[in-house]
Formats: structure tokens, sequence, C-alpha cells
């Protein structure tokens, strides 16, 4: 059992962005399915769909009770964009005939990662309010994150919702996560 289970769902993705996978499940809550619909608003995930996927019985044996939990949970489907890295060398320049045979056997090297590469929408995510240490902020103190290129989000009075929305309402709230 989890007990922070925000903490839990960026580790999960955070994690499945550094093995580059497509999906990645999360347990359904309230607050992870609005977090959720804040990536794929802002573009950073490209849809989740809900999953019922876990059922546990539970008998217990004094009473001839049978009960059956259904757990939900939550399917994210990654974004990443294809990043084409090529490089170009010029042996004629170099006249000395170890280093080219050395630039040499560093292309051949190179040549099997050179190519496409799949990389992440999501650079980073960071819990910010802990269970342990609340974090607050009013419309005045909300952050921005690399200058307005990320998002911060929060947990209003309002609702859930990103800096932006927080600065155009005039409330503040506790600071969540911060995703760029």
């Amino acid at each position: 059992m989890v007990n922070d289970t925000i903490s839990d769902m960026l580790t999960r993705i955070r994690n499945a962005c550094l093995v580059k996978k497509r999906t990645v499940l999360i347990p359904y809550t309230r607050m992870t399915i609005q977090i959720v619909d804040i990536l794929e608003k802002e573009g950073l995930i490209n849809s989740y769909e809900i999953v019922s996927k876990k059922t546990v019985k539970n008998i217990i044996k004094n009473y001839n009770i049978s009960k059956e939990f259904h757990f939900k949970e939550i399917q994210i489907f990654l974004k990443y964009y294809t990043k084409y890295k090529t490089q170009y060398y010029k042996l004629t320049t170099i006249k000395d005939k170890k280093a080219q045979s050395a630039l040499k056997n560093q292309i051949k090297l190179l040549q099997g990662k050179q190519g496409r590469q799949r990389t992440s929408c999501i650079t980073n995510l960071r819990r910010i309010s802990k269970p342990g240490l609340r974090i607050y902020a009013n419309k005045k103190e909300l952050p921005r994150i690399l200058g307005g290129a990320g998002i911060v989000i929060l947990s209003t009075s309002k609702g859930i919702m990103t800096d932006r929305e927080a600065r155009f309402r005039k409330i503040g709230g506790e600071i969540l996560c911060s995703v760029w």
C-alpha cells in the first residue's frame, strides 16, 4: 500500500520515460486522474484510459463470507518525438595517420548509435509538496518553471489546475508538482 499516490504516479511515469516504454499503469484515484488529465491537455502525454485491472477475492474463513474487490488503474500512453542524430566527419583535414585511424574507429563505434532516437516529451517530473512538508503559495508567489516553458500543478479550492490557470483566476494553493 502506497501512502503518497502522487509521488508513486510521478515515479512510475519518470521510470517509464527513462526506459522508453509506450504505456504505464498507475493506480486510479481522483487526484491522479485530474493530474493525468492536465498532462494530456498540456500535450505531455498522448492519451489515457481507465482500466479495471485487478480483482482480488477476500475470503473470511470463520464467517464464510466472500468479497470481491475491483481495482481501477489508469493506462497512460506516453508521448515521444523523434530526434535525428547524425554527425559528419572530414577525414581529409586530418594529416596525421594515427589520428585518422583513431577517428575512423570512433566513427565505426558511433555508427550503431546514429539515426533516429525517441526522446520523451517529459524531461523532468518533480514532487514539490510532500506529506511531511506541505508547500503553499498565494497568487503572487506562484513559481514559474523555466520561464513559463514548464508547468506547475496546483491543488486549489477550485480544483487541480496549472500555474497559468491559477494566475488567470488569481488564486493560490498547494504546489503539488512541476513538469517540464
